[in-house]
C-alpha cells in the first residue's frame, strides 16, 4: 500500500516552509492552525443534514429535546478519541487496521454500507446547500447545487491538504452562527436550563424516532473513518513518525489529540443544542411542527424571528456545507482506497491517487444526479440515518477492540474510561438502531 508516509509527494515540515506573506501565510500563523482534525470532524457532523434534524427537534418536540446535546457528548467524544488514537499510533488509518485484524469480509460489508450512506448523505447535504443559496440568492436551486458541487470538488482535487485544511477550520467559524440566532429572539433561560435536565417527554413512537435519529446523526460511522485518516495526513504533511516508533512525542501528541477531540465535539454538541434551542422558541413556539430540510427551517425562521436570524440561519447551512460534503466524500475515499490498497491522500496530486480521488468524485456527482431524479434526497437521508444507525453499533465495538489491543496499540492502548464509555455507547447506539428499525 502507498499511503501518505509511504512514496508521499507531501511537503516539508512547517518549520521547513517559508513564511512568506499574503492570506495563507496569516491563515497558518492564526489560533485556528493550533487546532487539528478534532474540530473538523466535530463540526462536519453539524452538516446541512443534521441541521434538518437538529430543527425538527426543536420545532416538533420544544425544550424537551435539548438533553439528547449532554447526552451525546461523551460518547462521541470518547469513540472519536479512540480513533483518533488509532490513527496517530499505527500511522494507519481505520480501515487498513480493520483489515489487518479482522476478516476480509467484516471491512467489505462496513465499507459498502459506509459508502452507500455517504453518498445519500452527500445527496441531502447539496440538496439543502442548494435550497439555501436560492433563498439568499434568488438563483436556481439546481444550479446552486451544481456550483456547490463543483466548488467542493475542486477544493478537494486541487488544493494542496495544507493549506485545504486550514480552509476546513476558518469554515468551521460558520456554526457560530447559530450562537447568533439566539440574540435575534427571546429564550427563556431558566426553563431552558429546567427542560435540559427534565425534560417532559414520554418515550412514545414519534418521540422515540426523534431521538434515534438526533443520535444518530451525532454518532455516525464516516467520521470514525475521517479523523484517523486526518492524523495520518497530518503525519505525513510534517513527516512525523508513529508514535509505536517515536515513543518520545506520546506524552505530548495524545494530550493534543484529548484536547483537540473534545474541544471538537463540544463545539459542535454546543452548537447542535443551541439550532435545537433556536427552532424550539421560535417555531415549536409559533406552532411549526414540521421542518423537512435546514432550508425550510431557515425559511420558517424569517417571518418569527426576522431577516437577521434567516441570514444566520442561512449562511451557518453553507458554511458547514462546505465542510460536512467534502468530509463525506472523503471519509469514503479513505476507507475503499485503505481496504483495496490503492495510494490515498488528499496531498497527493490527482494523477498519484487516481482511484483515491475517483471515489471522492463519484460520490459527488452521484449525490448532484440524485437531485435530478424522482428520489426526494431527504427521504434517502432517512435510508442513510437507517444504514448508519446499523453500522455504527458494530464498528464501535471494532474500534473499541483496536484501540484496547496491546498488540496494535502497544502501550499507547485507550484509557479504561475511554472503554467503558464506548460500550457504554455500543449499548445505546444498538437500542437506537434496534427502535430505528422496528419502531414497534
Amino acid at each position: 500500500m502507498t499511503g501518505p508516509l509511504e512514496g508521499s509527494d507531501s511537503p516539508a515540515p512547517d518549520a521547513q516552509m517559508p513564511e512568506g506573506g499574503g492570506l495563507w501565510a496569516w491563515i497558518k500563523r492564526s489560533p485556528l492552525a493550533h487546532l487539528g482534525p478534532g474540530l473538523i470532524t466535530g463540526v462536519a457532523d453539524d452538516d446541512p443534514s443534521g441541521i434538518a434534524t437538529y430543527s425538527q427537534a426543536g420545532a416538533q418536540f420544544g425544550l424537551n429535546m435539548l438533553w439528547t446535546m449532554p447526552l451525546a457528548l461523551p460518547m462521541r467524544a470518547a469513540v472519536q478519541s479512540m480513533c483518533a488514537r488509532i490513527g496517530r499510533v499505527t500511522g494507519e488509518g481505520l480501515a487498513a487496521n480493520i483489515r489487518k485484524q479482522f476478516p476480509t469480509a467484516v471491512l467489505g460489508v462496513v465499507v459498502l454500507l459506509l459508502v452507500i450512506a455517504n453518498t445519500l448523505n452527500i445527496a441531502a447535504d447539496l440538496a439543502a446547500m442548494g435550497e439555501a443559496g436560492a433563498l439568499a440568492t434568488g438563483f436556481d436551486p439546481h444550479l446552486m447545487t451544481t456550483a456547490f458541487a463543483l466548488l467542493t470538488l475542486g477544493l478537494q482535487i486541487f488544493v494542496p491538504y495544507h493549506r485545504y485544511v486550514q480552509l476546513l477550520k476558518w469554515l468551521t467559524l460558520s456554526l457560530l452562527a447559530y450562537v447568533g440566532v439566539l440574540f435575534a429572539v427571546k429564550v427563556p433561560w431558566a426553563e431552558v436550563a429546567q427542560r435540559t435536565v427534565f425534560p417532559r417527554i414520554t418515550l412514545d413512537g414519534p418521540a422515540a424516532m426523534m431521538v434515534v435519529g438526533v443520535l444518530g446523526t451525532t454518532i455516525s460511522p464516516y467520521l470514525f473513518f475521517w479523523q484517523p485518516s486526518e492524523e495520518v495526513e497530518d503525519m505525513a504533511r510534517s513527516r512525523a513518525r508513529p508514535l509505536l516508533k517515536a515513543p518520545d512525542q506520546a506524552k505530548a501528541e495524545l494530550r493534543r489529540i484529548r484536547w483537540d477531540t473534545w474541544s471538537g465535539m463540544f463545539y459542535s454538541n454546543i452548537t447542535a443544542y443551541f439550532i435545537v434551542l433556536a427552532t424550539a422558541v421560535t417555531l415549536y413556539a409559533a406552532g411549526v411542527r414540521d421542518i423537512g430540510t435546514a432550508a425550510q427551517a431557515a425559511l420558517a425562521l424569517r417571518p418569527i424571528a426576522g431577516d437577521f436570524a434567516f441570514l444566520l440561519f442561512t449562511t451557518g447551512i453553507l458554511g458547514v456545507g462546505l465542510i460536512g460534503v467534502p468530509v463525506l466524500a472523503g471519509s469514503s475515499a479513505y476507507a475503499v482506497a485503505e481496504t483495496f490498497g490503492w495510494a490515498f491522500g488528499l496531498e497527493k496530486k490527482l494523477h498519484k491517487a487516481k482511484g483515491f480521488y475517483g471515489v471522492i468524485i463519484a460520490g459527488v456527482v452521484i449525490g448532484w444526479a440524485l437531485q435530478f431524479t424522482p428520489v426526494n434526497p431527504m427521504k434517502a437521508l432517512f435510508y442513510s440515518a437507517v444504514i448508519n444507525g446499523v453500522v455504527a453499533v458494530p464498528l464501535i465495538a471494532v474500534v473499541i477492540l483496536i484501540a484496547s489491543s496491546r498488540k496494535v496499540m502497544g502501550a499507547y492502548r485507550a484509557s479504561a474510561s475511554l472503554i467503558v464509555i464506548g460500550w457504554l455507547t455500543v449499548v445505546v447506539m444498538a437500542a437506537a438502531a434496534v427502535r430505528m428499525v422496528w419502531p414497534g
